[in-house]
C-alpha cells in the first residue's frame, strides 16, 4: 500500500454514503476513485458498506417447510404440545 495523507480518508468517510448512492458530482467520484485505487483500508470500507447495504436490501427468502418435515421436526423437538395450546389460546402462528 503507497503511503497517503490519511485526511483524504476522512473526507472520503465523510461523503461515503452519498459515493455509494451516486448522488456525487462526476468529477468528485472520479476523484474518490482515483483514491480508492491507492488505499486498500478505504476499499474495504466501500466495499463493506455496500454488502452490507446490498444484504439488508435483499428480499428475505423464507421457503415454506413441507407439513411432514415441520411434523417430525415438532415432534423431535417437543414442540407439538406447545403448539396446540398456542392454537387453541387463539394465538395462531
Amino acid at each position: 500500500m503507497s503511503a497517503h495523507s490519511h485526511e483524504n480518508c476522512q473526507a472520503l468517510l465523510g461523503t461515503l454514503s452519498e459515493y455509494i448512492d451516486g448522488e456525487l458530482p462526476a468529477d468528485l467520484c472520479k476523484e474518490i476513485e482515483k483514491h480508492l485505487e491507492g488505499c486498500e483500508n478505504c476499499r474495504i470500507v466501500v466495499n463493506t458498506t455496500r454488502r452490507t447495504i446490498d444484504l439488508v436490501q435483499a428480499p428475505q427468502q423464507s421457503e415454506a417447510l413441507p407439513d411432514d418435515v415441520r411434523e417430525r421436526l415438532f415432534k423431535r423437538l417437543n414442540l407439538d404440545t406447545y403448539l396446540r395450546e398456542k392454537l387453541s389460546n387463539g394465538q395462531g402462528g
